[in-house]
């Protein structure tokens, strides 16, 4: 199958016999491949959202009704249940368990987790996927990416305005065009427990590893990263376009793999670990 990049690349916006959506079809691809722009949002329940992530991003262990205290605390008049449909909508849970917070779509199968006292020693022997919230100027999208635990090199990301399978298995797929780790481990949200993104895990003879139920920190390298990547730069940029995002994300992960020195690594970068 033609890459995701190569689909996207046929797409013909001035085709007056076949509709965006219909051409997207036909090639298989998302269309939230297509379209860069972000989801648009009222101002105040942007403004909020954009609070929330920046709570979130600061104290990932709070839950729902610390978050909607700390809201109201910086003058934003909001209850709990309106926090918590947000949260769901930006796909992010508090990290401590809990019952009911993370729940995969119905018929889904989820695997266990399978990195409880593992010893990380090498690049390669665990991947991890994660999706996080990215607040923009005027919306939002949603950012996915693969990153190995051993070297924290990000392997392979992208940007959608929509949470879909196919998306974060596009994803997937690129990163596994470079090589493949004996275990890979994600949430399970439903677009890493589908079937759209577990096949070509499974195909590549790669062991699936899922963070239990509301556990967070079972991912927390990538969690770790989530937070750089906000506060390193979408938070000082506030990108208006999903291709100025895609410009800037660039930049920033080779800075973040190529030069950005990390002291759990003694210093060195994520590249230089790898051996990239």
């Amino acid at each position: 199958m033609l890459s995701v990049d190569t689909r996207r690349s046929l797409v013909e916006p001035a085709n007056e016999q076949l509709s965006i959506v219909r051409q997207c079809t036909l090639l298989a691809l998302a269309r939230s491949s297509w379209y860069y722009e972000p989801v648009p949002v009222d101002g105040k329940t942007l403004a909020l959202m954009k609070a929330i992530d920046r709570e979130y991003t600061a104290h990932p262990f709070f839950g729902v009704r610390k978050i909607t205290q700390a809201m109201q605390e910086q003058g934003l008049g909001v209850n709990h249940k309106k926090v918590a449909r947000l949260m769901r909508q930006m796909g992010i849970q508090a990290i401590y368990a809990a019952p009911k917070t993370s729940i995969p779509a119905e018929n889904h199968k989820i695997y266990p987790y399978l990195l409880n006292d593992v010893e990380i020693t090498k690049a390669d022997q665990v991947w991890s996927s994660d999706l996080t919230y990215v607040p923009m100027e005027t919306g939002f999208m949603y950012l996915v990416a693969v990153i190995d635990w051993f070297s924290r090199f990000v392997l392979a990301w992208g940007v959608s305005n929509t949470q879909d399978a196919d998306f974060a298995a596009s994803v997937l797929q690129k990163a596994l065009r470079n090589g493949k780790p004996k275990i890979f481990n994600t949430d399970q949200g439903s677009q890493f427990t589908s079937e759209v993104f577990t096949h070509h895990l499974i195909k590549a003879n790669i062991a699936i590893s899922m963070d239990g139920r509301g556990r967070a920190l079972d991912n927390v390298f990538i969690e770790r990263l989530w937070r750089s990547v906000k506060y390193e730069d979408i938070y000082l940029h506030n990108y208006g376009t999903g291709p100025e995002l895609i410009a800037g994300l660039t930049t920033y992960f080779h800075f973040y793999n190529y030069k950005r020195y990390h002291q759990a690594l003694n210093n060195f970068t994520p590249a230089r670990v790898y051996g990239r």
